[in-house]
């Protein structure tokens, strides 16, 4: 390849590929050598900030000159697609298990369905077969001068989705009309380049994408030891000498003799669901955190960026106010997953959650166990609902718990926290990894697709 423009290959993966540890400087603020790509031979200005300067022989066009919107309503078609299906990252279908049913668009094979509804912009899926689109989507299908395949990876850029996000309209349910859509520049290449540069970014970030699963296996399997660690230390106890009993329950086994069976409404002195009646009413701008289902992941809260509550509001809404130590579990959608309510969440609220009060229990034992498999198979007999999983309180208040002692609850407590800190980095480590890469994937596209570097030969 003739040398030119030369690309950190933190941004840009090397011709012979990615290797494990390109990412490994990351974090000592070291340099890495740069991977050499050829320029074009002549460039100008775009107009576009964004975009740049771009080959002197490229044209700058609106999407609406080269791509349609198509409206044709359909309803019962053999593939139906919905937000749901499409990987916002990548643009690659994923199957569900839920049935998504409503009149919607019909598309073809090579139309581009791209989600309208924020925060479902960045879903640009290019369609390999008929099917019909349903919910928010545009449907576009492009002319004869554009290969669909570019297209997608033109809309995929990120900077074309942050401009688009920014011209949402709606309140409640922000979403990006077709005028603003259409009227976004478009890149166009030749013909021949467009199909190049598609071909390239199928390459690379195909390279890219087996490093992610590669992360995203390490990921699972830590997980998967870390649920047989909290599973064997909830049910097991830490005292592999100690004498067992029959727990009376046919799923769980035996138990250590010392130990209680006890029903979850027998440990807690309190267990409701958060605010029901119109939860979106009460949400502010500012206030205390206000925590939903989605904010609520295995053993952790995401307080900072969880919805806002009044402390007016919370106060009158007093049954689920929320105290530290209390533990929260998700109700619909992950159902069973559960959390520690910490001192940044006190006064707070919750909805869409099972709220379990604080009571005479160890609270991060309780939560351990909630994430076990022994609540986890509980959880997973009474759900219902295919499209959202979901448990009733009635249900969940019978749990059974193998229950510990209350100072041998603290000791379980303590050697799980113990045991599990390495695992966690290393899920951390691979999670910030997984982001680093999708960063690297994003800022490849977005140079191929403007002409930062000419992959014609590549």
């Amino acid at each position: 390849m003739t040398a030119g423009a030369t690309v950190p290959d933190a941004v840009i993966p090397a011709k012979a590929g990615i290797h494990s540890d390109a990412l490994s400087h990351r974090h000592s603020g070291e340099s890495r050598n740069p991977v050499s790509f050829a320029r074009y031979p002549e460039y100008k200005n775009s107009g576009i900030a964004w975009v740049g300067e771009v080959p002197s022989h490229w044209h700058i066009d609106r999407l609406k000159h080269h791509a349609r919107l198509v409206t044709d309503k359909a309803a019962g078609r053999m593939f139906p697609v919905a937000l749901e299906n499409i990987e916002g990252w990548s643009g690659r279908f994923v199957e569900t298990e839920g049935v998504f049913q409503g009149e919607g668009v019909a598309f073809e094979a090579a139309d581009i369905l791209f989600g309208k509804l924020r925060p479902y912009l960045a879903k640009v899926y290019l369609t390999d077969r008929a099917g019909e689109a349903v919910g928010d989507f545009h449907v576009l299908r492009c002319d004869r001068e554009v290969v669909p395949r570019y297209a997608q990876y033109q809309l995929l850029q990120r900077e074309f989705i942050d401009t688009v996000d920014g011209s949402t309209f709606g309140s409640r349910m922000p979403r990006a009309s077709w005028e603003f859509l259409g009227a976004m520049p478009f890149v166009l290449p030749t013909h021949d380049e467009q199909s190049a540069i598609a071909a390239f970014l199928d390459r690379e970030t195909a390279k890219i994408d087996t490093l992610i699963a590669e992360q995203e296996k390490l990921i699972a399997l830590l997980k998967e030891k870390s649920q047989a660690l909290i599973s064997h230390a909830v049910t097991k106890g830490l005292d592999p000498n100690a004498p067992m009993k029959d727990s009376g329950i046919e799923w769980l086994g035996q138990v250590p003799a010392h130990w209680t069976m006890r029903r979850l409404k027998h440990i807690s002195p309190f267990i409701t669901v958060g605010i029901v009646v119109n939860p979106s009413n009460y949400v502010t701008d500012e206030g205390l955190p206000f925590i939903y289902g989605g904010d609520v992941s295995e053993g952790a809260i995401a307080v900072e960026s969880a919805r806002r509550i009044s402390e007016e509001d919370s106060e009158r809404n007093a049954k689920t106010r929320l105290n530290a130590g209390d533990v929260l579990t998700v109700r619909v959608g992950a159902p069973g997953v559960t959390a520690v309510v910490g001192p940044e969440c006190e006064g707070g609220n919750c909805a869409s959650v099972m709220l379990v009060r604080r009571g005479d229990f160890d609270s991060d034992w309780l939560c351990y166990a909630m994430n076990s498999r022994m609540v986890r198979f509980q959880v997973e007999v009474v759900q219902y609902g295919a499209a959202q999983e979901q448990f009733n309180i009635s249900h969940a208040v019978n749990f059974w718990v193998a229950t510990p002692p209350r100072s041998e609850q603290s000791r379980i407590v303590k050697v799980l926290s113990s045991k599990l800190s390495d695992t966690g980095g290393l899920i951390r480590e691979a999670t910030r990894t997984i982001e680093l890469l999708k960063e690297r994937r994003s800022a490849l596209i977005s140079t191929a697709v403007t002409g930062k570097i000419d992959v014609r030969s590549a």
